[in-house]
């Protein structure tokens, strides 16, 4: 009767023709403390879902049998009744049953009361979760030791804090649902079903666990993904797997997190709440230590017209272009000459392009000339100095932790590795299984600078991999789904790595790894790599050998895709995956699958970084003008522009050092050597601090600064060193003056030096107008100096656009 009553009354038509229906569309509830989340949407004739809960109004026939709390529907007493939900007017029906089983199954710990400490955030870092616990109690940090947990409520102290005979009297009880003070205040009042769980829990005895109770394999969000108008609301509905194959909702114990707040928010019930801003946004969802994710699309509401067509073979652009119509995001049309040189030029090289170099370019009227550009400067002695930059950031080229000697013999490796365009698997497998002498083999220089086992294993896994793992060295990933033994499982393959002294020689040695162990675990966990079964025995001998052949073989997804994010970031100043160094399930890549042909590309290549760096720069998405049109003016993600990336400290260093004519003096280095050129990040130079270079004691690219700060504006307006360049006996100014070239000459000279490109109309005849005022050579000069002071002072040089 119930169902037929359903089709019937479960769904209706507004006056508009949309359809209205409820999720679910009928309820049955089985267990005590399960539950229903109840959500209203309705579709348009072109398929357009929208959430209405917002405007429904839902109350249950007979409060016996259920009752609503925050949106869901609890089972109170066995039997029928209905939902019933107004919404426009009308009324929904839902047919509720609620027929608990007859074997009584009493809430366990692990099952039922970790997820409800962790929904209440109960062992949060910032409350029982911290390291030194709140108040004399703690728990482990996101429920990642349920037995220590356990023990801490149920055993520790004696038991005092659980009286199974009055549970309602428990110190535990009467602390979290406020009945006396608690610095946290009520997590869990009396009237949240939670509340009658844990009273039912310690009436049970307190169980740890019980074996009939099937785990949790997975979740999943209901719905996975949608397209939502902007300024909407979505709710998210989450269901646990269970080992036996069935499933329950859990919405009402997960938790949930947005990877971007600007588009879309989510609160602790699952609504997701969506801005007005075009884009993709991802909410992360946990529940018991397994992760899902949900995806909503945003797209633009303005008039649109679809992009441009691009063939198979332009499947950068193909792809980008597809989720630009997707977004409805328009595209800004492609550079100009003037704007490609000089981003491929800062890109490539860390340099800027000198005057004659953008003349020649701009004359020359062939159809591949970008092409070509990008070539010569791929073969360039820059690309190897400015790549050796780079990476010496990231293998930590550090003369604190190595000596000098070591250090640069060390970079000399790295930079002559890029010289030779050496393969990217074979620079990682030389460095990863690295052994021998280290005056011989600087590429071990990095197990110099890191030396714990922990520490290498989860910095390789950052550098290579791109996935972070240093969290479950002590816990549970809490978004990923690495736990301890990953971590002790990776840990091992370097547990017999060491160096020696071998007379006056170093030594490096990797022996017989012993597996890694801690308090939980032991001497229990052998090496093996992230998503290998756990092995029974020990690799033989260097067990290095075995992880770098894992890291760079073709079963092996994360490192060519890494490779390919890194080089892809580096070129358009964010990742496809961002962080670059944090791939998860639960933080996916905004454009999945360009990202898989990207790192393809890299392996039928043989992992050749030119090859890939030339695919992407001829792309018109990494050609595009960074100016942007009506519609894309929001979008920092889709790459329907390109953005402005500020510079690398050494990078501006070199490009002020040009514009001026004024080298840098580096004591210690040879005259002329460039910023990009300084292998040393110990090196002291105010200018390259303020600029956030990094001192290389992460291998983690946040380390060096890359967001512009007021300390770096006030030195460019006020530092006197930038104005002993600007006014340099032997400087650009000084020299343009005494060669007597004329006013026109001088000012397209500074605007090609500055800018890379020639002053529009305007920007001549107010130049012209400043240098009119110039009584003498003398002023002159001042004049041109304080054009040139004010030309490195903007947004347009400072930042590679």
């Amino acid at each position: 009767m119930f169902s037929a009553l359903c089709l019937i009354l479960c769904s209706l038509t507004s006056q508009q023709g949309d359809v209205v229906y409820p999720i679910p569309d009928s309820i049955s509830l089985t267990a005590p403390g399960s539950y229903a989340t109840l959500i209203v949407e309705s579709k348009n004739k072109n398929g357009l879902i929208t959430d209405l809960t917002d405007e429904v109004s839902a109350r249950i026939e007979n409060s016996e049998i259920a009752m609503i709390f925050q949106g869901r529907v609890y089972g109170k007493k066995a039997g029928n009744t209905r939902l019933l939900v107004d919404v426009q007017g009308k009324q929904l029906v839902v047919p509720v049953s609620y027929k608990p089983s007859q074997l009584e199954i009493s809430p366990t710990f692990n099952h039922d009361l970790e997820p409800i400490l962790a929904r209440h955030q109960c062992n949060s870092s910032g409350c029982h979760g911290k390291a030194e616990g709140q108040n004399g109690f703690k728990l482990s940090v996101f429920g990642s030791d349920p037995d220590f947990d356990f023990g801490s409520i149920f055993l520790e102290s004696r038991g005092r804090r659980v009286m199974t005979e009055s549970p309602a009297n428990s110190l535990f009880v009467r602390k979290m649902s406020g009945m006396i003070s608690h610095g946290g205040g009520a997590r869990i009042p009396d009237n949240n079903p939670d509340y009658q769980t844990v009273i039912n829990w310690i009436k049970g005895g307190a169980p740890k666990t019980n074996d009939a109770i099937p785990d949790v394999v997975g979740i999943e969000v209901q719905p996975p993904f949608r397209i939502i108008k902007g300024g909407s609301k979505q709710r998210l509905t989450v269901f646990a797997t269970l080992k036996d194959g069935s499933r329950k909702e859990v919405t009402a114990h997960a938790r949930f997190f947005s990877n971007h707040e600007a588009l879309a928010s989510v609160d602790i019930h699952g609504t997701v709440s969506t801005n007005e801003i075009p884009g993709e946004a991802v909410i992360l969802v946990t529940y018991r230590n397994k992760t899902s994710v949900f995806r909503a699309i945003l797209p633009a509401v303005h008039q649109y017209t679809a992009g441009k067509k691009y063939s198979d073979e332009n499947w950068i652009d193909q792809l980008i272009q597809t989720k630009l119509d997707t977004l409805r995001i328009p595209a800004s049309p492609l550079s100009k000459d003037e704007e490609f040189v000089r981003r491929v030029f800062l890109d490539i090289s860390g340099s800027l392009p000198n005057s004659s170099e953008l003349k020649a370019f701009l004359a020359n009227k062939s159809a591949d000339k970008r092409s070509k550009l990008v070539e010569d400067l791929l073969n360039r002695p820059t690309y190897s100095d400015y790549s050796a930059l780079v990476w010496s950031d990231l293998l930590r080229v550090d003369r604190q932790a190595l000596g000098t000697k070591q250090a640069y013999a060390y970079y000399r490796w790295l930079k002559t590795s890029f010289s030779e365009n050496k393969p990217l698997d074979k620079l990682a497998f030389e460095l990863l299984s690295a052994q021998g002498y280290l005056d011989e083999h600087p590429e071990g220089s990095f197990y110099k600078v890191v030396k714990s086992p922990g520490e290498l294993s989860s910095s390789f896994a950052q550098i290579f991999l791109g996935v972070r793992i240093a969290c479950a060295e002590c816990h549970h990933h809490p978004f990923d789904k690495w736990t301890q033994a990953d971590y002790l499982g990776m840990q091992s393959f370097f547990t017999g790595v060491r160096s020696k002294n071998a007379g006056k020689r170093e030594i490096l040695v990797g022996d017989n790894t012993s597996p890694g162990g801690n308090a939980r675990y032991k001497d229990k966990v052998f090496a093996h790599a992230l998503g290998q079964p756990l092995p029974e025995v020990q690799p033989k001998g260097d067990a290095r050998q075995l992880f770098a052949q894992w890291v760079i073989s073709p079963e092996n997804q994360w490192f060519a895709r890494n490779a390919a994010n890194r080089i892809w970031a580096h070129l358009f100043g964010h990742g496809l995956v961002e962080p670059i160094d944090d791939f998860r399930d639960t933080n996916p890549a905004s454009h999945p699958e360009l990202l898989v042909k990207l790192a393809n590309h890299l392996i039928q290549n043989k992992y050749d970084v030119k090859s890939l760096i030339k695919l992407i720069t001829a792309s018109e998405t990494y050609q595009r003008s960074s100016a942007p049109v009506v519609g894309n003016e929001s979008d920092e993600w889709n790459y329907s522009r390109f953005l402005l990336k500020s510079m690398p400290a050494e990078v501006l260093f070199d490009a002020i050092s040009q514009t001026t004519g004024v080298s840098g003096n580096f004591e210690g280095y040879p005259i002329g050597t460039r910023a990009i050129q300084l292998w040393d990040s110990r090196y002291q130079d105010y200018f390259l601090k303020v600029h956030g270079r990094p001192l290389r004691v992460s291998s983690c690219s946040c380390e060096r600064q890359k967001e512009p700060g007021i300390a770096q504006v006030l030195h460019e307006l006020n530092s006197p060193e930038l104005h002993r360049k600007l006014n340099h006996e032997q400087g650009k100014i000084a020299k343009l003056v005494a060669a007597n070239s004329s006013q026109k000459e001088i000012v397209e000279e500074l605007f090609l030096s500055y800018f890379s490109r020639f002053p529009s109309k305007d920007e001549l005849e107010l130049a012209n107008e400043v240098l009119a005022k110039a009584k003498d050579a003398t002023s002159k000069r001042e004049a041109l100096e304080d054009l040139a002071w004010g030309m490195m002072n903007s947004l347009e040089f400072l930042f590679n656009h």
